[in-house]
Formats: C-alpha cells, sequence, structure tokens
C-alpha cells in the first residue's frame, strides 16, 4: 500500500460500513462524531481554560477583605457551583448520545429485518441469500452503535469522576 491509500483507508472503511449497514449508520456516525468533538472539546477546557478560571476566581477571592460572614459563605459557594457548572458543560448531550447510538442500531437492526421479511414476502419462500443479506444489514447497524457507544463510555466516566474531585479539591482551597 502506497501513503495515500493508507491514509485513506479509514475512510473506505467507513464508507462499506455505511453501504453495508444502510442509513442509520449514518446517524450513529453523525452521533459518535458529535461525541468525540464533545470529548474533545472538555478535554481541552479541563486542561487549557480550567487552570485559568480556578486562579482567577481564587485571586478574586482573596482579594476579599472577609471570609466569616454569611455573605463571604454564600460568594464562596456561588464560585465553587460557577466552576462546577463550567466544568459539567455538554455533559448531559454526552450523556445522551451514549445510550442513544445502541438503541439507533437497534433500530436499524429492526429496518434490517423487516427487510428480509420484505424479501421472503415477495419471493414466497427463505432465499438463504436474500436473508443473509438483510441478517448482514441489520448486524452492522448493532456493531457500529455499540461500537461508537462503547468508545465515549470511559471519557464521559473520566469526565464525571474529575468533576467530583475537582468540585471538592476547589473547595478546599477556597479557605474561610
Amino acid at each position: 500500500m502506497t501513503g495515500p491509500e493508507i491514509l485513506m483507508s479509514p475512510f473506505h472503511a467507513v464508507s462499506q460500513l455505511i453501504i453495508a449497514g444502510g442509513p442509520f449508520v449514518i446517524w450513529i456516525l453523525v452521533a459518535g462524531i458529535t461525541m468525540w468533538t464533545l470529548i474533545f472539546e472538555r478535554l481541552w477546557f479541563h486542561k487549557a481554560r480550567m487552570p485559568y478560571m480556578v486562579s482567577g476566581m481564587l485571586a478574586e477571592w482573596q482579594a476579599r477583605p472577609e471570609h466569616q460572614s454569611w455573605a463571604s459563605h454564600q460568594i464562596r459557594k456561588a464560585m465553587i457551583s460557577r466552576l462546577n457548572g463550567a466544568m459539567a458543560e455538554n455533559m448531559p448531550v454526552l450523556k445522551v448520545l451514549i445510550p442513544m447510538c445502541p438503541l439507533l442500531g437497534l433500530v436499524g437492526t429492526v429496518h434490517g429485518m423487516l427487510e428480509v421479511f420484505d424479501s421472503m414476502s415477495i419471493l414466497g419462500s427463505a432465499d438463504a441469500r436474500t436473508m443473509a443479506s438483510g441478517v448482514s444489514k441489520a448486524m452492522n447497524c448493532t456493531m457500529t452503535g455499540l461500537a461508537v457507544s462503547v468508545t465515549g463510555m470511559y471519557p464521559v466516566f473520566y469526565f464525571q469522576s474529575t468533576i467530583r474531585k475537582q468540585t471538592e479539591l476547589l473547595a478546599d482551597r477556597f479557605s474561610f
């Protein structure tokens, strides 16, 4: 294989998967691209933007003349809550996309099986070749949905645990 062929092989594989799996694979891949775009955005936020936000709010907290009053405690809670909200942004969308991919795969599976039954009713018999093509299409949808979903599970778990841990650490850093 030459260099351009190697570079194009993932695109060729995805196009073959779309051809083999039908229109639902396209929706699963769109959901997967959206999911991974959000994952990379969250990684960028946690690594690049979050430290600046934390240092800015800590400097604002340290600049306050007093830290013991009820109002100061409420301001501290609001600052920590604002940082927690910034860390958890887009997490609900990620939590929806992960279970949505296998469900789209299931819909594609049902669609493929309906095609099998439709071809069986048209032909009047169960032709193995026709059935195999429909079942293959159905299984490609299922496999794609599960594969995309599984790839997003670990990053979402990582972000959830990081948000929880960072929120606790922030509460410690905003001392009274």
